[in-house]
């Protein structure tokens, strides 16, 4: 169990997890306007921003301010850390305690087209989210849309409310898919100053801005190198 305390943190708009534009909260009321089980009221919430948003990792932003939740609603597309803090926002705009959590994965089905944009098959800070259900933590993945995952074979992460939901560490077809290596533990606001800090050690290509501009999408790209 949380304190009331510890509560407060993990329901509060911030800098990133910025429910407190309009554009954020309206798009969390709609999607559970008549539903009060807050059990519910995440899984909608993961399926619509896992689903809705278009995962591309070719357009990581480097500014702070790409980083906001309201900027993923505005652009319509994310990657894994902006996905989640936009979950996150969503759901603090409707009452349920949520907090980021950060891991480093081997994605072992990377494309070579991105592994030599990155310099690495390794995805250093990871982003999912939590929620505060039923007294336990749980952890929702909504990085990767349905659309992809049925495309290239990956097995879509559900999310029934109760338990953890994270990548599979196989594919549809049983080939190595995601393997999990370190974790960062969980933060109630984006550690974007701790992110930047290990990207500099390891992605260079990305604060030299060369993903941000890379031509196509993800689905276009993952078309051209299989």
């Amino acid at each position: 169990m949380i304190t009331t305390k510890e509560q407060k943190q993990y329901l509060e708009s911030t800098y990133f997890i910025n429910f407190d534009q309009p554009a954020v909260a309206k798009y969390a009321s709609e999607l559970t306007n008549g539903i009060t089980d807050p059990v519910e009221q995440a899984i909608i919430l993961l399926r619509h921003v896992r689903d809705d948003f278009r995962y591309d990792p070719y357009r990581v932003p480097i500014k702070p301010e790409k980083f906001r939740a309201s900027v993923v609603i505005e652009q319509g597309y994310g990657f894994c850390i902006t996905k989640a803090t936009l979950l996150a926002a969503v759901a603090r705009s409707i009452g349920i305690p949520t907090r980021l959590g950060f891991a480093n994965v081997r994605n072992h089905l990377n494309t070579e087209k991105l592994r030599n944009l990155m310099g690495s098959d390794i995805f250093y800070w990871h982003g999912y989210t939590e929620f505060y259900l039923n007294g336990q933590w749980v952890k929702a993945t909504p990085a990767f849309n349905k659309t992809l995952c049925e495309r290239f074979g990956f097995q879509l992460p559900e999310f029934d409310g109760k338990t953890d939901s994270q990548f599979h560490s196989l594919d549809s077809e049983g080939n190595l898919h995601m393997e999990y290596l370190e974790d960062h533990g969980t933060f109630a606001e984006l550690p974007y100053e701790q992110i930047m800090t290990t990207w500099a050690q390891h992605y260079t290509s990305i604060l030299a801005g060369h993903l941000a501009a890379a031509s196509g999408g993800v689905l276009d790209t993952f078309e051209k190198d299989s």
